[in-house]
């Protein structure tokens, strides 16, 4: 989820935390339901999610986020433990400890699916305006490059974006996000790899990476190199620094070192938005007719399917389960100003790095004391 359940439970007690969980759980059915009734083919396809401990560090901090899970009522029919050999069976990765699976996730070519997604809302009889830039949003009236759009109510879903807009430059942290996608894999490398039911894949450093197993036999693998721009910048070509693409293919031998050795193909970066408390919101002010949604922070798919659903039912003033998720109405306070912004953002990231070294020391069995302080002073 974009959040904590601990967080969501502390203000709608933990059966709206739990409520919320599900519903994002049913958003990944919800989504797969979409893509057959509109006929798109997004490579889509539903193994799960395994999440990776490298180090006795990592598999510590797994397990507690295990046990968590376990008080928020996640049963094994939601999450099961892997030894070593039943990762192994799934997908092998060296030096591995053990693992976690889940079902509730699906694989998904990004790409495909808005682009299908574009193309179906267009057939119900929506415009699409691309190339224009929103310049200020106000009740009522959004101004644009090209002009004004009036409208009763209007959304604002920018995510990492946000921060382009007038006053909202702290409202959410545009963190940068890249990935590299490797040439298809030869047959016999995927026989040493397995991985052959393709799930999601994440291991549980500081600096943590996640990748999938592409329809076409490719790694793609992505991880959080460059975190933030200076004043909220962002840069919205996509271009991905060559030390990133280098740091990104070191993960990449690290976890998978015989896909290691053939050619990186591809290279990306986005943003996502991340709100002070890392928790995701969506809400509408019936007084303005402004209404939002983002701080996914990275787990967009099945949020922002949840979050326009439930745009949808307070436009609508549909009184539905949805509407009282505790993530509705959620407001945090805002980023801290520059130069104090960019200099914690960077080195706090310096410093789960120093803890990721740490703890890949032999004889290290606890999360290092280094990433606890960073976690405490960056709200996650």
């Amino acid at each position: 989820m974009p959040g904590q359940l601990a967080r969501f439970a502390a203000t709608h007690g933990t059966d709206g935390a739990v409520a919320f969980q599900r519903a994002l759980m049913g958003a990944v059915g919800e989504v797969a339901d979409v893509l057959a009734a509109e006929g798109i083919d997004a490579d889509l396809h539903r193994s799960g999610v395994v999440q990776v401990a490298t180090n006795a560090a990592q598999w510590e901090r797994l397990r507690e986020e295990t046990a968590g899970l376990r008080r928020f009522g996640w049963g094994s029919e939601d999450l099961l433990e892997l030894s070593p050999a039943e990762l192994a069976a799934r997908v092998w990765v060296p030096g591995a400890v053990g693992g976690t699976w889940s079902p509730h996730g699906a694989r998904v070519q990004p790409a495909r699916l808005v682009r299908g997604l574009a193309a179906a809302a267009e057939r119900a009889g929506v415009t699409i305006f691309e190339g224009t830039t929103v310049e200020r949003v106000r009740p009522g009236l959004v101004e644009t490059d090209h002009g004004a759009v009036r409208a009763p109510v209007v959304l604002r879903a920018l995510e990492g974006f946000t921060a382009g807009l007038p006053g909202l430059r702290r409202q959410w942290l545009p963190m940068s996000s890249s990935m590299i996608a490797t040439v298809p894999l030869p047959d016999e490398v995927w026989g040493r790899i397995g991985w052959r039911d393709a799930e999601l894949f994440g291991d549980t450093a500081h600096g943590f990476a996640y990748a999938q197993r592409t329809a076409d036999g490719r790694i793609a693998l992505g991880g959080r190199a460059v975190p933030y721009r200076y004043a909220s910048a962002t840069d919205r070509r996509g271009e991905t620094r060559g030390s990133t693409v280098d740091q990104l293919r070191a993960m990449l031998a690290r976890l998978f070192p015989d896909a290691a050795r053939v050619p990186v193909e591809h290279a990306w970066s986005g943003v996502l938005g991340v709100p002070r408390d890392w928790c995701g919101t969506v809400g509408l002010d019936p007084a303005t007719g402004l209404g939002w949604a983002g701080g996914y922070v990275g787990h967009g798919v099945a949020s922002a399917h949840l979050a326009g659903r439930t745009l949808a039912d307070l436009v609508l003033r549909r009184d539905t389960e949805r509407v009282a998720l505790p993530w509705v109405g959620r407001r945090v306070r805002r980023w801290e100003p520059e130069p104090l912004r960019w200099t914690a953002v960077h080195g706090l990231y310096r410093a789960y790095a120093a803890a990721d070294r740490r703890e890949s020391r032999p004889g290290v069995a606890h999360t290092s004391r280094i990433a606890t302080v960073a976690d405490r002073i960056t709200g996650k």
